[in-house]
């Protein structure tokens, strides 16, 4: 299969710039199946006490922040899935401090999580590597903006890296993993 190559400007809103920018080169397909190692490296350490951390009044805990992460590979992955088979129809957006709060995550056992986190990215992994080239290009319709399946793939990778540069600088004060 070729490499579908990196999405253009015109298959996603210029807020997704930011995610996108920090994928690495290389073949995405690959960088999804083998970037969540250093994230769940980083996390592994973590106690089930540091888990329920807010680096600031309002903001998410650790566990909060795993929990988003596991709801961005599900909804950035769903909308891949309807838009790689030809549905043309309107997806929603989300509200995601709607969903951390909601999620109950502060009450899981932190383990449990990264556990989930990994599986989720399993998912989100197998899909990409299997999909048919005509797929990647495809155009669809998510939170009332035009966005292509290669470009969720890349946002999905970014969004995960912006996360865990957050994790390393605000809640664990490590050096972010390259």
């Amino acid at each position: 299969m070729p490499e579908p190559g990196r999405p253009q400007p015109g298959e996603y809103n210029a807020y997704y710039q930011k995610y996108i920018d920090l994928v690495p080169e290389g073949d995405i397909r690959m960088v999804l199946r083998v970037q969540l190692a250093d994230t769940i490296a980083l996390l592994r350490p973590v106690s089930e006490q540091q888990s329920t951390h807010r680096y600031a009044e309002g903001k998410w805990s650790v566990k909060q922040v795993i929990g988003h992460l596991i709801d961005g590979e599900r909804i950035f992955l769903y909308r891949a899935n309807c838009i790689a088979r030809g549905d043309r129809s309107p997806l929603p957006g989300f509200d995601e401090n709607t969903y951390a709060e909601a999620g109950g995550f502060d009450g899981r056992p932190f383990q449990s999580l990264l556990a989930e986190l990994e599986a989720a990215r399993g998912s989100t992994a197998s899909f990409f590597q299997n999909l048919p080239d005509d797929a990647w290009r495809r155009l669809g319709i998510a939170n009332n903006l035009e966005i292509s399946v290669r470009a969720l793939a890349y946002i999905t990778a970014g969004h995960e890296l912006h996360h865990r540069a957050i994790l390393a600088e605000r809640y664990l004060g490590a050096a972010v993993p390259a």
